[in-house]
């Protein structure tokens, strides 16, 4: 369970209570105890006590008398009198042997007064500034007081606090052989200078997110040995202007003190973006002054002792030429999503430290997994991990893994959905309709799985194909076999019930993206030929794309588009009515079972 933290009260909660506090003993306890200590008494009384010889000592002030008596016990008593107009106190207390004194007001001299009047305030008013500012200093990032302002965040490791070699890392091959030149310089310097090589003063990390970017980093260090700084891009910019710069010096000062190391930033694109040019009011100066002292640190230290820049990002097109150019990141090294091969090898490290039953298939879990990074695989073994745990097993199966896999496809199981037949029904000839189609093409991956059971995505069920090896061209016929295996769902609910239902929103969707990146972006358009008319922005966060050409050149764009849609939903409708024998027989089947394996499903579809 996680651990629940306080949240911070503000700083007017403390004064309140000190406050209340003060006034509080001010108005109860200071003058019970002065009122025990001094007693106040008339001027008779006072007379009374000096007759009878009980006073031993008084003092005459300018408006009051203050007299001890001793009492029985021999303890001192102090009482507190008014003073009279008496011209014989002074021959009454003589003669009753009393000392006393008179206390004459004095002067307090000029430096005196200086100090308590200018001085005093002074002090006082700086100790506040300076308790608000540490106060301010630690919500804003910095330290405990305002020497330590400009200090940089950066957390350090030592090699037995990452404990990470390339060993932990799985699935990228090229970029840990890339990387690996830069820890031989760290190990080997010598060798490098001799033949007057100069190592890369920078690496950037590039590749979508979950990939392993920062793990390499830590591998990095962890194999040269050597100390690791690991600091955010985010944690430069401050509210307050010049704290990214001076945070950027400090940052190389550690540094340098401690070479060689390896100092590493992530998510660089918050300081590093492209400067626009155009003025004060079009940039952050504060966000460029960040990026300006980052040029120039990594332009003024020696490669030579030791000192490599790691930096990782996911948006590498944001990032200024500047910081790109030879001399600062020299090298760039892609974290691509892991293919076939690279995934198995992933799923085997996360699973080395989970009990696996002997007959777990790590390469078909692989197989089932295209797209998915480093990230989406470990998360794949946990969720199998813990399903094991929910059904009292204390190792995980295979059935574990391939649930796990639809848990992080199309989330958990909704089995207190209650659907009416009909809606059943018609899910279930959906699916079917999807499956059919694909199993009659020749250029479509085979069928692997079919359910009808509703899952927490909002798919009320799913077909799932899974290819036999790593595709990674696709031609213009799958390109069109895979639209027509969209569009079976619909084409199987207007053969079989002569409606259509909202139930092929997502289908609809992804056939229209696939089609217009036929015409836009593959080339696959007879009326466009190699034309390009979109370009792609963010290609490793969701690849939005954005068009290159005129409105009326659009216009044709959608009505190609739309021919391709067309086309392709015809030819499904056309599979399905040749076979609309087997999708009924196919669809009671499911109907029965609610999901299906790949295997059941060409047994009936053959049988």
């Amino acid at each position: 369970m996680e651990e629940k933290k306080n949240p911070k009260k503000p700083l007017i909660y403390y004064l309140g209570i000190a406050v209340g506090i003060v006034l509080l003993l001010n108005a109860f306890v200071f003058p019970a105890i002065l009122k025990n200590q001094v007693k106040e008494v008339d001027y008779g009384t006072f007379l009374r006590y000096v007759d009878q010889g009980n006073v031993t000592e008084v003092e005459v002030q300018e408006n009051q008398i203050i007299f001890v008596v001793r009492n029985k016990g021999g303890k001192d008593q102090y009482y507190l009198t008014g003073r009279m107009d008496d011209p014989e106190l002074s021959n009454r207390l003589y003669s009753a042997g009393v000392k006393f004194t008179k206390n004459i007001p004095k002067e307090n001299s000029p430096l005196v007064s200086f100090l308590l009047t200018w001085i005093l305030p002074l002090i006082i008013f700086f100790a506040i500034a300076q308790f608000f500012a540490s106060r301010i200093q630690k919500r804003f990032g910095g330290g405990g007081n305002a020497m330590t302002f400009g200090k940089s965040n950066a957390k350090i490791y030592v090699e037995a606090q990452t404990g990470i070699t390339f060993k932990d890392v799985a699935g990228q091959d090229e970029a840990k052989e890339a990387l690996q030149e830069i820890v031989d310089f760290l190990h080997n310097p010598k060798k490098y200078k001799e033949i007057g090589a100069k190592i890369p003063k920078g690496a950037l990390l590039v590749g979508p997110p979950g990939t392993g970017k920062t793990l390499l980093a830590k591998a990095v260090a962890g194999e040269s040995k050597v100390p690791f700084f690991s600091i955010s891009g985010s944690e430069f910019v401050e509210m307050f202007v010049g704290m990214g710069a001076a945070r950027v010096r400090d940052l190389f000062k550690q540094a340098q003190e401690k070479a060689p190391c390896i100092v590493f930033i992530d998510e660089i694109d918050t300081i590093g973006k492209s400067r626009t040019g155009g003025g004060p009011i079009s940039g952050n100066d504060e966000r460029e002054q960040t990026l300006n002292q980052l040029l120039t640190e990594m332009d003024g230290f020696d490669p030579d002792k030791g000192v490599v820049i790691l930096a990782a990002t996911n948006r590498p097109e944001t990032l200024d030429k500047a910081l790109l150019r030879p001399g600062r990141f020299d090298r760039r090294v892609p974290v691509e999503l892991p293919d076939l091969r690279g995934r198995e090898a992933i799923l085997h490290v996360h699973a080395k430290n989970v009990k696996m039953d002997h007959d777990v298939n790590l390469h078909t879990i692989a197989r089932a997994t295209p797209g998915a990074s480093g990230a989406d695989l470990a998360n794949i073994i946990n969720e199998a991990a813990l399903r094991a745990v929910r059904l009292g097993r204390k190792e995980v199966k295979q059935s574990d893994l391939e649930e796990s896999v639809e848990v992080v496809i199309a989330g958990y199981q909704r089995k207190n959905a209650v659907l009416s037949m009909k809606d059943k029904l018609t899910i279930a000839y959906h699916e079917i309709g999807h499956a059919l189609v694909a199993a009659k093409q020749s250029n479509s991956a085979p069928v692997h799985k079919i359910t009808i059971i509703p899952r927490t995505s909002g798919a009320l069920g799913y077909t799932m194909q899974v290819e036999e090896g790593e595709q990674v061209l696709m031609s213009k016929e799958q390109a069109l076999d895979k639209i027509a295996v969209l569009m079976g769902g619909r084409a199987a609910e207007e053969i079989i019930f002569n409606r259509i239902t909202s139930g092929a929103s997502n289908d609809i969707e992804q056939a229209t993206k696939l089609a217009r990146a036929m015409v836009t972006r593959f080339g696959m358009s007879e009326r466009f030929d190699m034309m390009a008319l979109e370009t792609v922005n963010n290609q490793y966060l969701g690849g939005d794309t954005s068009l290159i050409v005129s409105s009326e050149t659009a216009s044709i764009i959608d009505e190609e588009v739309l021919n391709i849609i067309k086309s392709c939903h015809e030819k499904a409708k056309t599979i399905l009515a040749d076979n609309k024998e087997k999708l009924h027989e196919l669809t009671k089947y499911l109907m029965e079972k609610e999901t299906i394996t790949g295997e059941e499903f060409l047994h009936v579809l053959n049988g």
